[in-house]
């Protein structure tokens, strides 16, 4: 079963069914697929418009990114669903001897690592986003500036679902030393996108508020 294939409908009933994905990663990527498409959407409102023609060429290349941007977090709503079924089986050997549980424990090991990279790469892919979503934010149509917003709020929502998909395998590593490497970088996207997506809120809010 492809995620991205489901039905909006069919992909909520699975979410908050006992099936153990799609689930906070797949839903993560898919939140940051939607926060860069909006953020698509006011470049498309924005180009071929003589107020923003001087921008036009800034804003076809945004456009640009952000369609290949938001194919990628698609890509790992499903991506994220593969890379739990080895985890889920690790859990599932047998550790009755100290040679099955050395066994259970090196599979385990391994799986962590590989559940830790999907969520990571989603946070990669939001923080550009976020990026993405400031220069829509600057250059594109006011009349669409409130989805720049919600396209910033999306996207660090994201990214802080993600990271802790990437703290609750980081938390059951043997390898503490790889596991700190991890929250190393997964603490480092946070601390600067979260507050660059606020500013963006922040501005579009302002932008709002203030007549």
């Amino acid at each position: 079963m492809e995620m991205t294939k489901l039905s909006c409908e069919k992909f909520l009933a699975e979410l908050a069914s006992k099936a153990p994905t799609p689930g906070g990663g797949g839903t993560a990527a898919l939140v940051g697929a939607a926060g860069v498409a909006l953020g698509n959407m006011v470049g498309n409102l924005t180009t071929g418009k003589k107020k923003y023609a001087a921008v036009e060429a800034d804003i076809q290349a945004l456009n640009t990114k952000a369609d290949a941007l938001r194919k990628e977090l698609e890509a790992l709503v499903q991506a994220d669903a593969d890379a739990f079924a080895p985890l889920a089986a690790a859990y599932g050997l047998p550790k009755d001897t100290p040679e099955q549980a050395a066994h259970k424990a090196a599979v385990l090991e391994k799986a962590l690592d590989a559940a830790c990279a999907v969520p990571l790469e989603i946070m990669e892919k939001c923080a550009e986003g976020i990026a993405l979503v400031e220069e829509y934010a600057a250059k594109g149509s006011v009349m669409a500036v409130s989805d720049a917003g919600c396209a910033a709020a999306l996207c660090k929502a994201a990214l802080q679902a993600a990271s802790l998909n990437v703290f609750i395998n980081t938390k059951l590593m043997a390898d503490r030393e790889r596991a700190a490497a991890l929250d190393a970088k997964t603490d480092k996207l946070l601390d600067e996108f979260v507050l660059r997506a606020d500013a963006v809120f922040a501005s579009v809010m302002n932008k709002l508020r203030n007549k």
